[in-house]
This record gives C-alpha cells, structure tokens and sequence, in this order.
C-alpha cells in the first residue's frame, strides 16, 4: 500500500469515530398526538396555524393539507438518490428497472452484468477468462493499490451516506411530529365542522326562503363532501405518520450497518492490507526460492540424463561398429542365397520353354483339324448347287 493511500487511511479513522459516536434522539411514543384543548400554548398555536391553512371552499387545499410538511423531506432524499443507479440500489434498482425495461420494451436478464453466461458466451470464453487473463500482465503492487483504492472510495461513499441518512433521520423525525400537528389540526378542524358550521348551515337551510332553499341545500352538501374529503386526508396523515415511524428504525439500521462496514474497511486498510503485503512478499520469495530449486533440479537431471545417454550411445555404436568390422565384404548367407535363387531361375527358364514348345505342338494340331473340317464344310456347300458354297469355296485356298 502506497503512503499516499495509508495516510488517506488513516485520516478517515478520525471521522470513522466521529460518526461511530453520533447518537441519533428517538422518537415520541407513536399515539403523541395531543388535541388542541389538551395542547399547551406553543403547541395550540401551530395547531391552529395550521388549521387556518384549510379552505373548506377550495378542494386543493384539502387535498395537499399537511404535503408542505414534506416538502423539506422530499429534498433531502432527491439529494441522495442524485446520481444513484439502479444496481446501487440493489434489489430494489432491479424491480425499478424491470419496470422501465419493460415499458422500453428490453430484456432485464440481457442488460444485467450480474447474470450468468449463456453456453456460448462460456464457449468463447467471454468476460472470465479475459479478466483473468489481464491480471496476469498487471503488477502485484498495482493490484493491491488498486483495491485499496476501492476500498476508500466506498468508505468515503459510506461516511457520506451515514452523515445524509443523519439528516434524512432528523428531518424524518421533524416530519413525523410536523404530521401530529396537522392531524391535531384536522380533527381539531373537523370537530368545528360537525359542531358548529355544518349545524349552522342545515339552520340557514332551514330557515331560508323557498327559492333559496336549493342553493343552501347545495352549499350543505358541498360542505359535507368537503368535511368527508378532510376526514380522508386526515387518514391518510395517520397512515403516513406511522410509516414514518416505521422509517425511523429502518434509518437507524442502515446507518448501525454502514458504520460497521466502514469500521471493517478501515480496519482492513490499516491492519489487513500491509498483511497481505508481508505475506505477498513472503510468497515471492518462496516463488523464487522454489524456481531456483527447479532450475538447480532440471540441471542435475540433464546432467545425469546427459551421462546415462552418452554411455548407452556409446555403448550401442561401438557394437555397430565392431559388428561391421568383423564382417566380410559378402556375407556367405547372401552369397548362398543368391546361388541358390540363380539355379532356380535356370530351372524355371527351362521348364518354361519345355511348356511353350508343348503347348505350340498342340496348338499347330488343332489348326490343321480346324482347317479340315471347314474344307469340308465348304465342300459340302458347293455340292447343293445354290451358289453360295461357290464364293465362299473360292475364299479358302485348297490344300
């Protein structure tokens, strides 16, 4: 590890314990919503600050009441997620992109490094083998560095997220007890609709003339559908106050997690990698020690392989050369041999013309019988007087 590195390494320890030493607050109990009559006077004033906030005429107030408190909460986790993507998110990145691939239209399996190699890809030994084979060519020391530089990427990534997820924890906490006060707010305001404003309108119906009647029976009901609106929305605060309290322990786990692999990789960077560094060394001085005593081997073998070689040669050619020395010009087997097969050929010869003259007497007997009997023939022919034994008697010469 280089000193450039070792220093970084050590300089993080000191904000590795500054965060390890943060203690977050906790939150209320989760039913601490006080009502405005039980609320003191601080607390009643923001009560009602924010139940002026509400507009029974304007429908958009009622459905955004309480959306400013997470505003602020909303900024803070746009600024984390700024920059991330989907594999950094893990699980989660991949059910996101499985949706947008899906509405692109792409494999998810196709654009996912992480997946396994097809057969083919395996057959032309994609990716493995040809990172394996470039981290023969690269320097044991550049390697090292090279991990080590990771390893304090993601600890400066980590020390981030713990010091963000410190704010995001705070600012969820503020939002969390901001949504008791607007649901003090809204119960507070509907318990003033139910009392007092619905009642007040059903007497104004009531009491107004005939021709007045159906546009206050109308306002009464645009009131009721109102005051049914802020009772959802009221619901739907109380909901979202209790994920947020289920968020909170979330938060604080994620950073207890993050604090513990910090404190790992620095511990690695700072113990574990000069380790590797001291056995490393060791292992190339056992590498070599062990060519060394192979070179010395693979010598003292062809020595031996040498000498026992040479002796043999030495032994099988002074045989050859011996055995050539002692023999004669013509070895008497071939001569033997060639007499022999000379004879033979002497016999063979005459008792091969014996044959050929026999078989020319017998041949020269049968010609002159063949050429009797078709004399006859012919001779016969001509004395049927039907002229065709005259021209084919005049074909053959008489004997």
């Amino acid at each position: 590890m280089s000193d450039t590195i070792r220093q970084k390494a050590e300089a993080a320890l000191a904000e590795v314990e500054e965060v390890s030493r943060a203690i977050l607050p906790e939150p209320a109990e989760a039913n601490a919503i006080v009502p405005l009559e039980q609320a003191d006077a601080t607390a009643g004033g923001e009560i009602r600050k924010r139940m002026d906030e509400i507009d029974m005429s304007d429908t958009n107030s009622i459905v955004s009441f309480g959306s400013a408190a997470q505003a602020e909460l909303q900024e803070i986790s746009q600024s984390m997620l700024q920059g991330v993507r989907n594999k950094d998110v893990g699980p989660a990145g991949d059910s996101l992109r499985g949706i947008v691939t899906t509405i692109r239209g792409f494999s998810v399996s196709e654009l996912d490094v992480r997946r396994e190699r097809t057969w083919w890809e395996k057959l032309l030994g994609r990716a493995a083998p040809f990172a394996k084979f470039t981290a023969r060519f690269e320097t044991v020391q550049g390697q090292i560095d090279k991990i080590t530089d990771d390893l304090l990427h993601h600890e400066h990534t980590l020390l981030k997220d713990i010091k963000s997820l410190d704010l995001l924890y705070e600012k969820t906490l503020q939002f969390y007890d901001e949504l008791a006060l607007y649901i003090a707010a809204g119960e507070e305001k509907l318990k003033e609709l139910d009392n007092t404003h619905i009642p007040a309108k059903e007497a104004e119906v009531q009491a107004a003339p005939e021709d007045d009647q159906v546009m206050k029976a109308q306002e009464l009901r645009d009131l009721r559908a109102a005051r049914d609106d802020l009772e959802r929305r009221v619901h739907d605060l109380k909901l979202t106050r209790q994920v947020t309290m289920q968020s909170l322990p979330s938060i604080r786990l994620v950073q207890e997690n993050d604090k513990s692999l910090v404190t790992k990789i620095n511990s690695t960077l700072v113990n574990t990698v000069p380790l590797w560094e001291t056995q490393l060394a060791q292992a190339v001085t056992i590498q070599r020690s062990a060519q060394a005593a192979a070179a010395v081997r693979d010598a003292n073998d062809l020595t031996n392989e040498l000498l026992t070689s040479n002796a043999e040669n030495l032994r099988e050619s002074n045989k050859m050369i011996r055995e050539e020395m002692e023999r004669g010009v013509f070895d008497i087997e071939a001569v033997k041999k060639a007499n022999a097969d000379l004879i033979g050929t002497i016999q063979e010869s005459l008792a091969i013309a014996d044959e050929g003259k026999a078989k020319r007497a017998a041949a020269e007997e049968e010609l002159k019988k063949m050429e009797a009997e078709l004399r006859d023939t012919l001779a016969a022919a001509k004395a049927r007087k039907d002229g065709v034994g005259d021209n084919a008697g005049t074909s053959v010469p008489k004997g």
